[in-house]
């Protein structure tokens, strides 16, 4: 667990990017996530042999999904944003909140200009509150489960299917949720998946 927590550690260090989640007009909201060149140069102290995947599930909108793994245990985030960098950001920040590095707030709405982007100096100068740095509980790793990594493995096959046909927003919209926890969740997900491919 100690080598855990040096996991956190270096994640938190790294958590001083900021992801658009949404923009209206001349105001976006903003969420902390990890910058990629900090979030290597810490990492590579804990566990060289980590590793960070990236997987598009929509281009629009942009869903794209992170898979990180630090010391053998792996996180995988999700997230929607207006940009695919910046549901890079979000989904990689949603990985380390699965380690259990929550960022301070859900988010900011900051000051948006199209050229300049987000407006988050303010946000940058404020120091974190202490309840922040203390590390979540980190979820335990599920199990191995065959069964479920094939469950996966026909879902990825699926959402291929439906990204040739052009119906990945909605297949977008399902996977919001992830795969599922069980193999029972999985074949759901799958027939709705399936149901939509049918059309």
């Amino acid at each position: 667990m100690a080598d855990l927590d040096r996991a956190r550690e270096a994640l938190r260090a790294s958590m001083t990017a900021w992801a658009i989640l949404e923009i209206r007009g001349d105001q976006a909201h903003v969420r902390s996530a990890p910058d990629l060149d900090e979030l290597a140069v810490h990492l590579e102290r804990v566990d060289p042999n980590w590793s960070l995947t990236w997987g598009c599930d929509s281009v629009s909108p942009c869903v794209v999904r992170a898979r990180l793994s630090v010391l053998g245990t792996v996180r995988e985030g999700l997230a929607t944003a207006p940009s695919l960098a910046d549901a890079k950001l979000a989904a990689l920040g949603e990985a380390a909140r699965l380690y259990g590095v929550a960022p301070a707030t859900e988010g900011h709405w900051v000051e948006y200009d199209p050229e300049d982007g987000p407006n988050t100096a303010d946000l940058e100068s404020d120091p974190r509150p202490e309840s922040a740095a203390r590390p979540a509980q980190l979820s335990p790793e599920p199990p191995r489960d065959p069964q479920m990594e094939k469950a996966r493995q026909h879902i990825e096959d699926l959402i291929e299917q439906l990204k040739v046909v052009g119906k990945n927003k909605e297949a977008a919209r399902i996977l919001m949720r992830g795969y599922g926890e069980t193999v029972e969740e999985s074949r759901a997900i799958y027939k709705e998946l399936s149901a939509i491919l049918k059309g």
